[in-house]
């Protein structure tokens, strides 16, 4: 690769490892001598079948799953699964508990709320700008499902420990840090994931879904929006998004074979969000806006005294090739956000800018 990249800060479309990009790179004309790039070959041929079949095992691998699991790959990212959540899991006569952690929940209910099923809001951090995680919540027991959003992008925060539902399945949204962490899968009913954040580009879907949760899906609905279309068909009713699925293989190989797996990978992402927040904390010119219990390890959000100190902060930072660092437009502020695929080197620069523009400016 040359020597223009940045450190990029992106909270998605975001990094991707070098040494997946570069295998792309050094295979797309001519991938694995078919005579074809990847965005070429037949999504029906010998050779994606490997690479489907090849990033589903990985990936149940990475996360430990057993039979019971499917590994499905999805178009329309994790905001279809806003609707299609509901319209598969929720008769009418059924209801499921929601927790409000933010935009994304927020979305989520809206969601279901449009489709007339029953929603009940168990619990929100809304008092408080959603800068927190809730706890101490009191699920119902006869939902078909509780759905969380592990990870806030927006404001930087984090389920540190999943709820205990008593047994309800846990449907969570993990789009911003699925593979960032090992974590007690047999909670979940289902877990689904943009890819774009943290383990691939834009165009899929992780979606893994349990056998139980499969079989609520009614008949009546259309048929892409039915997980069992897909899971019958390995993913591949219609055409799926082959250069997607490619690179989040690559992303899963990497994973496995370059990091050592999710007990590695959180170590690295622990001391990287470590090395941040700690600089924030001991500074009197940043101010941290998350919740200390509740900090993601993907997402660190912060604020400078004043807004027009910000927009120097992000110019300044991008003029020394560091990227991305604009919060979210709905909050203002900064944001880095420090996925995976984020090196201890770019943390390093980072703090190294925001010592440097502390004392010019502060």
């Amino acid at each position: 690769m040359n020597d223009q990249r940045i450190y990029n800060f992106n909270a998605g479309p975001a990094a991707l490892p070098l040494a997946v990009l570069e295998e792309i790179r050094d295979s797309f004309t001519d991938f694995k001598g078919s005579g074809m790039s990847i965005t070429e070959v037949s999504h029906r041929s010998v050779w994606f079948d490997d690479v489907i079949n090849d990033a589903a095992e990985r990936v149940k691998r990475l996360l430990s799953l057993d039979n019971r699991y499917h590994v499905l790959f999805l178009q329309g990212g994790a905001s279809l699964q806003f609707c299609m959540i509901p319209m598969n899991f929720l008769s009418d006569d059924k209801s499921a508990d929601y927790v409000n952690t933010g935009t994304w929940s927020t979305k989520a209910i809206k969601e279901a709320q449009i489709q007339g099923k029953s929603v009940a809001v168990v619990a929100s951090s809304e008092d408080e700008n959603f800068s927190y995680i809730p706890k101490d919540i009191s699920f119902h027991e006869d939902a078909v499902f509780t759905h969380i959003t592990s990870n806030n992008t927006i404001k930087g925060t984090q389920w540190q420990t999943f709820p205990d539902t008593a047994g309800v399945p846990l449907v969570a949204d993990m789009s911003s840090d699925i593979m960032s962490r090992p974590f007690d899968v047999d909670k979940f009913g289902m877990i689904y994931a943009g890819a774009q954040k943290n383990i691939g580009p834009a165009g899929v879907c992780l979606v893994v879904i349990r056998e139980d949760m499969l079989a609520l899906s009614p008949d009546h609905i259309p048929t892409m929006l039915n997980y069992n279309t897909f899971a019958s068909k390995n993913s591949m009713f219609n055409t799926p998004p082959c250069f997607a699925i490619y690179t989040l293989q690559l992303v899963m190989k990497w994973l496995e074979e370059t990091v050592g797996g999710l007990d590695r990978m959180a170590e690295r992402n622990a001391e990287k969000a470590k090395r941040l927040y700690d600089f924030i904390d001991e500074s009197s010119f940043y101010t941290g806006t998350a919740a200390t219990d509740s900090r993601s390890l993907m997402n660190v959000t912060f604020r400078l005294p004043d807004e027009n100190l910000e927009a120097t902060f992000v110019k300044e930072a991008l003029d020394q090739g560091m990227g991305g660092l604009k919060g979210h437009r709905s909050v203002g502020g900064c944001r880095a956000s420090i996925y995976n695929a984020t090196g201890m080197d770019a943390i390093e620069a980072l703090v190294d800018f925001m010592k440097a523009f502390e004392k010019k400016m502060g």
